[in-house]
């Protein structure tokens, strides 16, 4: 019973030294970059890239007062934390305080937000159709797209 204690041990202790630790990106560190949609912006944390594709796109995006979206399609899955204001999606008030879930893949339905929203988010692989997030020229855009030119199916 003590020698299955002592390679149980070991064998943590290994597993522990084999992986990476955590990471932390702290809010004021990062710098509101345009993104996409008229009105948003963001402060992207973390996001897949070749040392670690599998990271998810994980940050704030705030949109100005009159700030919106179409319809859009996605392939991976998606969590939002409303921080403050409010939006509607699809006639539904989110407010904050609300979780919203998109599974994969999914329609985001179209948003507006008279007064701004800012809200935490979560893009990460689809467990489903195994879809990836999307960073590359999504986010801190030197400008933005005219809407009708932005792809909204991936």
């Amino acid at each position: 019973m003590a020698e299955d204690k002592v390679i149980s041990e070991k064998k943590v202790k290994t597993l522990i030294s084999e992986r990476q630790q955590h990471r932390v990106v702290h809010e004021d560190d990062l710098e509101w970059q345009r993104i996409r949609w008229p009105g948003e912006w963001g402060k992207v944390a973390f996001h897949p890239r070749e040392g670690d594709p599998t990271e998810p796109i994980f940050g704030i995006t705030r949109f100005d007062p009159g700030g919106h979206f179409p319809d859009h399609a996605h392939e991976f899955a998606q969590i939002w934390y409303i921080l403050e204001g409010e939006c509607t999606v699809a006639g539904e008030t989110i407010e904050a305080g609300s979780f919203v879930y998109h599974p994969d893949p999914h329609v985001e339905r179209e948003l507006h937000t008279e007064q701004g929203v800012t809200l935490l988010f979560c893009q990460y692989p689809g467990p489903n159709t195994g879809g990836r997030p999307i960073y590359d020229e999504r986010f801190d855009l030197a400008e933005r797209q005219d809407e009708v030119d932005e792809p909204v199916t991936f």
